[in-house]
């Protein structure tokens, strides 16, 4: 099953996020089974023909690619979608204004306002109308809940038609807070809550960045409600992995 269709039936989905360009990282995460691979433009240093290697990587194991973007502009969002990725995660998505933009950029004429090239995505030329059809039944796009005014508006970002998830940013919606970094903070736990309360009554499926790889976090955040999971990052994963064991052999001597 597409992951649009798993998201459209609320099905639990667990991700998790590429800053590093080599192809092998992307394999080997694909081939650990997370249902989705968000390769992180915003903040790392990938650059487009990477992102493009790492899709194709993905591609292979058949593993869903969603690109975060560095901003909610409609040529990078052409570029990415061009390259072949499944769908995209905006940014800063504050208002349904900003979410309609996104939408329009993804789509193509008369739904949307996308460019029409030929790239990768379109079979280099070979396979447009194809690919037209794709985009309908299988585009995801994520809005990124990270600001406290998306969070004033989070019922209007999740009635616009082709927002098919969300998924909080908790740092970045902490300092918009004044509260940077301090994730534990009542008001920041409250705006988490009213997000997530939106999202049952919208029925859009929706969750939170779990950073750092703890699975007790990971837990509490489904037993919350949120089926929409990002889980780690590449270099937190490989430097929690090579710490802790480290720690359990030094202990060992």
């Amino acid at each position: 099953m597409q992951l649009k269709s798993r998201l459209s039936k609320g099905d639990l989905t667990i991700g998790s996020w590429i800053t590093l360009g080599h192809p092998s990282i992307a394999e080997i995460m694909a081939s650990a089974g997370f249902d989705w691979l968000v390769l992180d433009m915003e903040h790392s240093v990938l650059e487009l023909s990477e992102i493009q290697t790492l899709i194709q990587v993905l591609d292979g194991k058949q593993c869903p690619s969603i690109v975060r973007l560095t901003s909610n502009h409609p040529d990078q969002i052409k570029r990415v979608m061009d390259a072949g990725a499944t769908g995209v995660m905006v940014p800063m998505v504050k208002s349904a204004e900003d979410a309609r933009a996104a939408v329009q950029s993804v789509y193509y004429p008369p739904r949307g306002q996308r460019g029409v090239g030929l790239a990768r995505a379109q079979g280099y030329g070979s396979s447009f109308q194809k690919y037209r059809s794709w985009l309908e039944e299988n585009a995801v796009i994520v809005a990124m809940i990270e600001h406290v005014d998306a969070v004033n508006s989070i019922d209007e970002i999740l009635a616009v038609d082709g927002i098919d998830a969300y998924i909080i940013g908790p740092y970045d919606l902490s300092g918009s807070m004044g509260r940077p970094g301090d994730l534990n903070h009542l008001d920041v736990q409250s705006a988490i809550t009213r997000v997530l309360e939106a999202g049952h009554r919208s029925g859009k499926p929706g969750g939170i960045h779990v950073i750092e790889p703890d699975q007790d976090e990971l837990q509490r955040r489904i037993t919350a409600g949120f089926n929409f999971l990002g889980y780690g990052l590449d270099i937190r994963i490989l430097d929690s992995v090579c710490r802790s064991h480290m720690k359990t052999i030094r202990e060992r001597l």
